[in-house]
């Protein structure tokens, strides 16, 4: 089974002042050094972009390589962020390469910003029939996916500011983070409406950085004695519609709905088996969805369950330790699989989650998404 021997990442900034590949080589250097690898020991390169990344060429020739036995990038932001570990695993257990670094980098906050959109031809050519009806970029989307979450589940507001106020708290102890100011209620409420139900405080963090995981066999890892983290399982898939709303049988049903069944049949677990979840939690409601539909709750309930402590490091179901995406900070979504990793092997800080075995990793990008289950030892 693979495994991953060493993550790295860069500081997570607003304006970076360096390249995509300066910052790609920093954190696939600190990988390898946490891995007690050098340079000449990668034999496979993957990556996900939305063509504001270092590419993979360009990297193996920083990093000194001059062969490499397997190497792809892959079209997407989110959606792939967990699923990409199968694709690492598969390079291995199939024995195309011995070991696969898998990187992310990029300027989202300095250079391309998601929620920047401009009329054009091609590639998504359709925004300049949206537009002007106000959807200017990924928020707007999905508060009208939120919006209709909480009228069908009966969650408020309060729930969503449950969220928030969770990530915060956990942010507030690790000082990787972007927002590690604790919020309350009152300040959750005071922070401005973007496109209703929610606010600014409801949106992830946009960063410069880069996150890096080095993945190799299991033969590898325990030559080198590292603490081992298996990639037990991984899924890519979705439904009908992607981010486009009008073309989803139901604009609610978000790719959790489609992922949960596939991950956990092929991990051979439950819901009740998974010790902390990284949920992709680009806007505050996917939590509570996302919770709901991999079953760490019921159908409703999700709301109160976080705004009881139940997903806090020492809750019952776990989410984010570090902060996610709405308060570390965003690599669309592979910091969140580096803080999986750290939470397995042990060494996550104060919010350790106890006796953590089993992470469930997922990505967001509309109802099209992946998840991947990993396991210490």
């Amino acid at each position: 089974m693979a495994t991953i021997v060493g993550i790295g990442m860069t500081d997570l900034m607003r304006a970076s002042g360096r390249t995509e590949l300066d910052l790609a080589l920093e954190a696939v250097r600190a990988a390898l050094a946490d891995a007690g690898l050098e340079p000449a020991a990668v034999d496979g390169l993957l990556s996900y972009h939305l063509n504001d990344s270092a590419q993979v060429q360009f990297v193996a020739e920083g990093l000194g390589l001059t062969r490499l036995a397997w190497h792809n990038e892959i079209y997407g932001g989110g959606s792939q962020s967990a699923s990409i570990l199968g694709d690492a695993a598969h390079i291995v257990d199939d024995g195309l390469a011995e070991t696969v670094v898998v990187y992310r980098a990029l300027n989202g906050r300095s250079g391309h910003r998601l929620g920047q959109t401009s009329l054009r031809v091609g590639e998504n050519a359709e925004a300049q029939f949206t537009l002007p009806y106000g959807m200017r970029g990924p928020v707007h989307l999905f508060a009208l996916v939120a919006q209709r979450y909480l009228h069908e589940t009966g969650a408020t507001a309060e729930d969503l500011a449950g969220v928030v106020i969770q990530s915060r708290a956990n942010a507030a102890r690790n000082p990787r983070a972007s927002m590690g100011k604790p919020m309350t209620l009152d300040d959750y409420l005071a922070s401005p409406m973007v496109a209703t139900p929610l606010r600014r405080a409801d949106c992830c963090q946009e960063n410069d950085g880069a996150a890096a995981v080095v993945v190799t066999t299991d033969a590898r890892a325990e030559r080198l004695g590292a603490a081992p983290v298996r990639i037990r399982a991984a899924v890519r898939a979705g439904g009908p519609g992607s981010s486009n709303l009008a073309r989803a049988e139901d604009g609610t049903r978000m790719f959790s709905h489609y992922v949960a069944p596939d991950i956990y049949r092929r991990a051979g677990i439950g819901p009740s088996d998974v010790d902390v979840a990284l949920l992709y939690d680009a806007y505050s409601f996917l939590v509570l969805s996302q919770l709901e539909d991999f079953g760490l709750c019921e159908r409703g309930t999700a709301g109160a369950l976080v705004r009881a402590g139940g997903t806090a490091p020492a809750g019952d179901v776990p989410v984010n330790p570090h902060g996610g995406l709405l308060s570390e900070g965003s690599l669309h979504g592979f910091n969140n699989v580096l803080e999986a990793v750290r939470q397995l092997r042990g060494d996550a800080g104060v919010n350790q989650v106890p006796n953590a075995e089993v992470a469930l990793c997922a990505g967001f990008g509309g109802s099209y998404g992946g998840a991947a289950v990993l396991t210490r030892g």
